[in-house]
């Protein structure tokens, strides 16, 4: 059993948690995720590591209330446990001196990016941030962005934190000044979608971090299949990062709702039962 030994609230439907989990963070990087279980009958729940300390042996995790499971998640606290926490999982993030970096996060997909961020900055990147969310309530972790960015731009759909708009306004006038090396980007499949369209108008090497449906996360199911390059490649152990502007990014979005229904039904029983994630 995995317990929870701290769970802090971010916003109305975000919730961070730290999990003692000493061997996965002894040996997880940047860019690496993890698969949980709440309990024996869950689902298997693939989240980026968003954090972790190898002192304390913690691994954090940051969970959006969206899904059934993802409720489910949001509603444990300080104390509980998750039955299986599987990891660290997949290839990390390659992180050299790459020159001036972009790191782009959006929604709760600003927790994932947050480390290698910060690991870029270590590696002596000059590290350029751009965060964004549909409000400020979605908007996580603009504090500790800051302190490992050189630059950060925070923007929201209806402005009511930083610029209103999308991230990629402020992307398309940085790429227009040039001198940037390398993206990152993570968040929503859409968002990721348009920011790889705008950079490979700029000729900018940009990775992406792939989050399909995923059940055993060691690549023998195939559920999280995508189409890069013209391949089939499996994010669980090819993945999660790929390149950007290979990816099929239609296809994974059709994936992605293959399903919405059945998720829609299993969360109105659940919460006609009385599921409650606050």
């Amino acid at each position: 059993m995995y317990k929870i030994i701290r769970r802090e609230q971010l916003g109305s439907q975000i919730v961070a948690m730290d999990v003692f989990a000493p061997k996965i963070a002894k040996k997880c990087n940047p860019g690496q995720f993890i698969v949980l279980r709440i309990d024996e009958k869950g689902e298997r729940i693939p989240l980026t590591i968003a954090d972790f300390d190898r002192e304390k042996g913690t691994i954090t995790i940051i969970t959006q209330a969206v899904g059934y499971s993802s409720r489910k998640i949001c509603a444990m606290q300080e104390g509980e446990a998750f039955i299986d926490f599987v990891g660290p999982l997949g290839q990390a993030t390659e992180i050299e001196n790459y020159g001036k970096v972009l790191c782009v996060g959006g929604g709760a997909g600003i927790a994932p990016v947050y480390p290698i961020a910060r690991a870029l900055k270590e590696a002596g990147n000059k590290v350029i941030s751009v965060i964004g969310a549909r409000n400020k309530d979605l908007l996580i972790w603009k504090d500790k962005m800051g302190e490992i960015s050189d630059e950060l731009y925070v923007t929201t759909d209806d402005g009511s934190d930083g610029e209103k708009g999308l991230v990629t306004d402020v992307i398309k006038r940085l790429a227009d000044h040039g001198g940037i090396n390398k993206a990152w980007a993570i968040g929503p499949v859409i968002m990721m979608k348009f920011v790889a369209l705008l950079t490979k108008e700029y000729n900018l090497p940009t990775i992406v971090s792939m989050n399909p449906i995923m059940v055993d996360g060691t690549g023998m199911c195939g559920a999280c299949r995508l189409e890069v390059d013209g391949n089939v490649k499996f994010a669980c152990v090819d993945g999660p990062e790929f390149d950007g502007h290979k990816v099929n990014w239609d296809l994974s979005l059709r994936r992605m709702n293959i399903y919405k229904a059945k998720e829609a039904i299993a969360l109105e029983k659940a919460e006609k039962g009385g599921l409650k994630w606050l």
